[in-house]
């Protein structure tokens, strides 16, 4: 009767909370239910393999079973269509996402007995991811727009996938190619756009909201599951493992860093210049901008990512690299068990050889190899932890190095775990999991790696550094959590070690691999890669486009916003364990510290809300999840012209826009229709194809159609660039002032006009 209270209470709150959404979301309810419908079916689709792949769990993994079902069946027809097995529309997208669903349920629902999981816990994680998901998207209704930032780029991408029935489809900003980029996260909200039937100005959105709430749900799974393994004795350990659990998700997804707490909250009372009125960048343009100097860098975090509303690379593969932690947990775990297994076969083997050697012979070296490899390759966990390394080349490229560096940490302390009898056996073990690893993630990225050209041009020392105070604002809470968690746990080992018997003591350095618990284990994991990140960019960056004043930006971002992560993962782990068994003083009163620290940082969610979204969230302001529903109140002129193009042009002809610098109005009809055009945002296009003769070439041909008296070269150049649209609006009158409306009229017929905005469809 006690297991069925919990279980009505949660169904109940679920039933509300949809009630609620229908109330707070009015017209936009219908695609937001649609769309967690799809989530909860990929996710029902896809269970029997996260229950393998979790079993270990209480919940065997439900929440990681939504990602797998979206990553897997994502994957499968993005094969098939890059291979040209498939064209890329709704219906076809959804036969191949069920028929994924069928072979799951065949090849992963065996008649072995499985664990009951916790329905409970189950239906606590969906009330709480439902909840942070109708939050964000109530937030996003009252700024839904696709206008600032990135954010016109990354609708672009997605608009244009939508277009094509092939992949990779062709770049909106580069029409005579494919996108150079590494799509992979737009692709997936396309994916989910294509199964429900929706429309990508509102599916933006609702992608925005779910990688929001599932950056709260995974880290509560990761380490509910950590510190339940951990307190395995004590008597509230279901109820720290919640705790834990919910200051993970908002350590990972609300919280900013200290920048915040001491500029803004305490900005005034330390006399801290530089920020007298500060806005919620700041806490992400601090190194290199106060003081300004020639080393502008960007280390930004999650929370502020989902407030600005970028669906860009590193946000969208948020909810990938947690699932690929999760999985590293998981094979953590079972390690053990696997051993111990091993170690049990071993001892049964040599017992039977030992009491009738007549029926066995000596082992020769091969089998004794084809057995050990058998046993290192087969690894469930690892493996699909490798797929997701190999798929994170396609959603965002920096991952693919970083995780693969985590799941190297994990391969070593497994092995000095399984192997402490014997080097050269542990050494193996290294050696064959890091090149499966690296094979089975090259085989799953080989179809983006064959037509993907690197931006890269080489690694090099920094020439700047980040002074030490500057690392401390930024990274001194979670390092200090960590030290204090390193020595606590040391000093646990060295007490335990201690009062082990002189025969069973193993060796002190090994034998810490196997006497601390295996969650303390991955924590530590977390830390030493997380601290590592933030340490390179100090040692050395990778070089691209923005040497001057810009050096050392992108390879920052790109790497702390990944430490960010797996520090909050640690802190949050460790903050709550050690609670739970602070027995000291000082130890409690030090964590307590950090914990009133901590929440501090809390405070930033609230206050970027605020900053962005606005001071009064009520139904009078409220737009809706429409992100193309400001067009006419910043385009006047062009938005009819920019809306017919979008509803009347199929497939992805070429059209011809005015193009102009990153971040500009220019390009406004290719971003918002994903028709391709000449040439886009130039610095971007600089980035992705590293050719910027080429690209001044094009600047050059476009201005020459658009402003020439001779009609005769004007069409030559149409028909180089096989354009079929040419767009006159007010951008383009406003580039080029000398446009020559009767070269442009000769050239074809105008096919839409409204005052001075007009469209020609080119002559044959």
């Amino acid at each position: 009767m006690q297991q069925k209270k919990p279980i009505i209470l949660y169904s109940a709150v679920l039933a509300a909370l949809l009630l609620l959404a229908g109330f707070l979301l009015g017209k936009d309810f219908v695609p937001f239910f649609r769309w967690y419908m799809a989530i909860l079916i990929l996710g029902m689709g896809f269970y029997p393999l996260a229950s393998l792949l979790f079993k270990g769990f209480r919940d065997q993994g439900w929440m990681f079973s939504k990602i797998l079902g979206l990553t897997v069946g994502g994957y499968a027809v993005w094969v098939l269509v890059c291979g040209g097995l498939l064209k890329f529309t709704n219906r076809r997208t959804l036969v191949v996402t069920v028929i994924c669903f069928g072979v799951c349920w065949a090849l992963f629902m065996t008649k072995e007995k499985k664990r009951i999981p916790s329905v409970s816990l189950i239906l606590l994680e969906e009330v709480i991811f439902l909840a942070v998901f109708l939050l964000w998207t109530y937030f996003i209704t009252f700024r839904p727009d696709v206008t600032g930032t990135e954010k016109p780029m990354d609708y672009g991408f997605m608009a244009a996938m939508m277009r094509s029935t092939t992949l990779p489809a062709k770049d909106i900003w580069y029409g005579l190619a494919d996108i150079n980029y590494y799509y992979g996260g737009q692709y997936y909200a396309v994916y989910l756009t294509r199964l429900t039937y929706l429309k990508p100005e509102v599916s933006y959105n609702l992608m925005r909201a779910m990688i929001a709430a599932f950056a709260y749900i995974l880290p509560f799974s990761i380490v509910f599951q950590m510190v339940y393994s951990r307190l395995e004795s004590h008597r509230f350990r279901r109820y720290l493992a919640g705790i834990g659990g919910l200051a993970a998700g908002a350590a990972v997804s609300l919280a900013g860093n200290m920048h915040y707490v001491l500029y803004k909250l305490f900005g005034k009372v330390f006399k801290l210049s530089g920020y007298e009125t500060y806005w919620f960048t700041d806490s992400t343009r601090y190194i290199g901008h106060n003081p300004a100097t020639d080393d502008a860098c960007i280390h930004e975090f999650p929370s502020y990512s989902y407030v600005l509303g970028d669906l860009h690379a590193h946000m969208i593969n948020i909810i990938f690299v947690l699932t690929c932690v999760g999985l590293l947990y998981a094979w953590i775990r079972e390690v053990r068990y696997k051993e111990l297994d091993r170690i049990k076969k071993k001892k049964l083997r040599d017992e039977r050889q030992r009491r009738r050697p007549e029926k066995y012979r000596k082992e020769s070296v091969a089998v004794r190899v084809f057995r050990f490899l058998l046993h290192e390759i087969w690894e469930p966990r690892l493996l699909m932890a490798a797929f997701f390394i190999g798929i994170f080349k396609w959603t965002n490229y920096w991952d693919a190095a970083i995780y693969f560096t985590v799941a190297l940490f994990c391969i070593v302390f497994a092995a000095f775990y399984r192997y402490q009898e014997d080097v050269l056996r542990g050494l193996g073990s290294v050696i064959v999991h890091v090149a499966v690893v690296m094979i089975l993630a090259t085989i799953a990225a080989l179809p983006f790696s064959v037509t993907f050209t690197p931006m890269v041009s080489s690694v090099a020392f920094s020439k700047y550094h980040t002074a030490p105070y500057q690392l401390a604002v930024l990274w001194g809470l979670p390092f200090a959590v960590f030290v204090f968690f390193v020595c606590l746990v040391l000093y646990k080992y060295h007490v335990v070690y201690e009062n082990e018997t002189a025969e069973d003591k193993p060796n002190r350095f090994l034998g810490f691999f196997r006497m601390i618990p295996q969650s303390d284990r991955f924590a530590l994991i977390l830390g030493i890669c997380a601290f590592g990140l933030v340490m390179v960019p100090e040692i050395v960056y990778v070089k691209d486009i923005y040497e001057n004043g810009f050096a050392r930006s992108n390879t920052m971002f790109k790497l702390t916003y990944q430490a960010y992560i797996l520090f909050a993962l640690m802190m949050a782990y460790a903050l709550t364990v050690i609670l739970a068994e602070a027995r000291a003083k000082a130890t409690r009163i030090f964590c307590i510290v950090l914990c009133a620290l901590f929440a501090m940082t809390l405070g930033y969610f609230g206050y970027s809300v605020r900053a962005w979204f606005g001071k009064k969230l009520t139904k009078e302001n409220q737009i809706g999840l429409n992100c193309l529903e400001f067009l006419e109140q910043k385009y006047p002129e062009d938005a009819a012209a920019i809306r017919w193009m979008d509803e009347n042009i199929k497939g992805q002809p070429l059209i011809l826009e005015a193009n102009g610098n990153s971040y500009s109005d220019n390009c406004r009809v290719s971003a918002y229709t994903g028709l391709p055009t000449v040439l886009g945002w130039y610095v971007h296009e600089w980035l992705w194809r590293g050719n910027p003769t080429d690209l001044n070439q094009k600047d050059a041909d476009i201005a020459a159609i658009y402003t020439t008296e001779y009609a005769e070269n004007a069409k030559v150049l149409v028909d180089e660039y096989h354009i079929q649209y040419i767009f006159v609006g007010s951008c383009e009158r406003a580039t080029y002032p000398e446009l020559n409306h009767d070269t442009l009229h000769s050239l074809g017929q105008v096919i839409y006009q409204d005052g001075d905005t007009y469209i020609i469809e080119v002559n044959d």
